[in-house]
């Protein structure tokens, strides 16, 4: 009786449920690159190569262990391009009597393995997928009867569930969120930020670059120069290479942009999170190691804890919880098409030019990236939810639809009209001023409200307000805006309208 136990590409971890319980006599591990997964959308280049390599190296090692692994690479006779596909014909050569995968990170992914039994006529078990801190039926259960789903109180939660950073019943250091202490800019004199982590490609990793080059040329992005992980190995040295060097003063500048450096102190890990090289509670505990040792101070261990206990666990239960009518949200019916410069950087926004650069470039970006800038401007300016949540699954290496769409249609947008955030996170030229170098190299001026030359973000913020008031007047954590507005006198209004109308038709 032969079980074909199925590994995607995003659980390249050898402690699976997939193969706890596998029989190296009899079963077959099959990992296969598909055409429909790099296609659904146009996978940045450098995603594609980095998820191809990992699981190349990943199919290695499990033959290394003496399974019987099947592996389909992309350009191989006979590969028909989809999973189900690839599964059928597995099952057909192998005489499979059983099928063994792990619940998937996207929806229509889930919706295909659901099909199977009927179609393929052999038992499918999807086990639980227990790489994460919580199921989605436990936070179905922790979200059931609330008004509103705060990631704080469901982080508090966690963090008592795993006794992290914790002193007794109550939070290390007295508070649950030093978030207050994590928003510094760089001294004028500059610091030393240590060079990021940097794999060079082998073998294995030159030949599928080569295989990017060649079939997905048309495709977003570069893939040279290359430097990800793409082992457990690798990716545990980058874990530690940001513990010692990045975590210490990751809290104190983690919301800071700097022109020429985009990867700050950041930690630069999601890639492998997201694909299994790394589990979440293992980088948790080695965060909370640093502090408990006086390597790291409170607010950067708890700084960074809550972006993978809180908020990545978060969004992964918003997801499953609102699918599949989460990805049609648009609260504001937001219906400007995505402008041409988030694929080109031809912009004189150079906060802009700069995000999308290092985007093309890195096939990353870091969150305050993300969220302030680019996306902040696609909020303001009214941008369709669907594009600029095609072009963030696009563009990122750590992206898949469960990460992605609560980010951007809840978090970014407010397009689930305060489902996941109490308020959307709109802001003027301002706040990117203050948190960013950007600004003196631009061709706007971040001081002047209206206008010709004026900072676009600044009066895109009011025109902004005033075009939804409608849906957002009532929110009362913007009530000191819509007060201020009240208090403007009609010509300031007027020009801020005009400014808005002019950039948003060249647009």
């Amino acid at each position: 009786m032969t079980t074909l136990r199925l590994i995607l590409g995003d659980q390249l971890d050898h402690e699976m449920a997939s193969l706890r319980d596998v029989d190296a006599a009899r079963d077959v591990v099959m990992l296969c690159e598909v055409a429909a997964e790099t296609g659904y959308v146009k996978h940045h280049k450098k995603k594609i190569a980095f998820l191809f390599s990992a699981m190349r190296h990943f199919a290695a090692e499990l033959a290394g262990r003496g399974l019987n692994v099947r592996y389909t690479r992309l350009d191989d006779a006979g590969n028909v391009g989809s999973f189900t596909g690839e599964v059928a014909r597995a099952v057909k050569e192998t005489g499979a009597t059983r099928i063994v995968t792990v619940f998937p990170g996207e929806y229509r992914v889930l919706g295909e393995m659901k099909g199977w039994a009927a179609a393929l006529g052999v038992p499918v078990d999807i086990r639980e997928d227990d790489r994460f801190l919580t199921t989605p039926a436990a936070f179905a259960g922790w979200a059931h009867g609330r008004k509103s789903l705060r990631m704080e109180f469901f982080y508090r939660e966690m963090r008592r569930q795993y006794n992290v950073l914790m002193n007794g019943h109550e939070p290390e250091g007295g508070e649950w969120n030093y978030d207050a202490e994590n928003r510094k800019f760089p001294p004028d004199g500059g610091l030393f930020i240590p060079r990021p982590s940097w794999t060079e490609p082998d073998e294995v990793t030159r030949e599928v670059m080569a295989l990017v080059a060649a079939r997905f040329d048309d495709h977003f992005g570069d893939v040279e120069p290359f430097y990800f992980a793409v082992t457990r190995a690798q990716a545990l040295e980058v874990l530690e290479k940001f513990i010692t060097e990045r975590l210490p003063l990751f809290g104190d500048y983690q919301d800071a942009m700097v022109q020429g450096q985009p990867w700050m102190y950041h930690s630069h890990i999601s890639f492998y999170l997201n694909c299994g090289l790394l589990r979440p509670l293992e980088v948790v505990q080695a965060a909370e190691a640093a502090y408990r040792a006086g390597k790291a101070p409170l607010n950067a261990a708890e700084g960074f804890i809550r972006q993978v206990m809180g908020w990545r666990e978060y969004v992964r239960g918003v997801y499953w919880l609102r699918m599949p009518e989460y990805v049609e949200e648009n609260f504001l019916q937001a219906k400007r098409k995505l402008p041409w410069f988030y694929w080109d950087t031809q912009t004189d926004m150079n906060c802009l030019r700069q995000c999308v650069i290092e985007t093309r470039q890195n096939a990353y970006a870091h969150h305050i990236q993300r969220l302030m800038v680019l996306g902040n401007f696609a909020l303001l300016a009214g941008i369709d939810p669907a594009q600029v949540n095609e072009w963030y699954l696009i563009v990122y290496a750590d992206a898949y639809e469960w990460v992605e769409l609560p980010n951007v249609s809840g978090m970014i947008l407010f397009a689930d009209g305060g489902y996941l955030a109490s308020k959307p996170y709109a802001a003027g030229g301002a706040y990117i001023d203050k948190m960013s170098d950007y600004c003196k190299n631009c061709s706007y001026n971040v001081k002047e409200k209206t206008g010709a030359t004026a900072c676009p973000f600044n009066y895109l913020y009011w025109d902004f307000m005033i075009r939804n008031r409608e849906k957002l007047g009532n929110n009362p954590r913007l009530g000191m805006t819509y007060r201020t507005l009240d208090a403007m006198e009609a010509t300031k209004i007027g020009d801020i309208q005009e400014s808005s109308r002019n950039f948003l038709k060249d647009l």
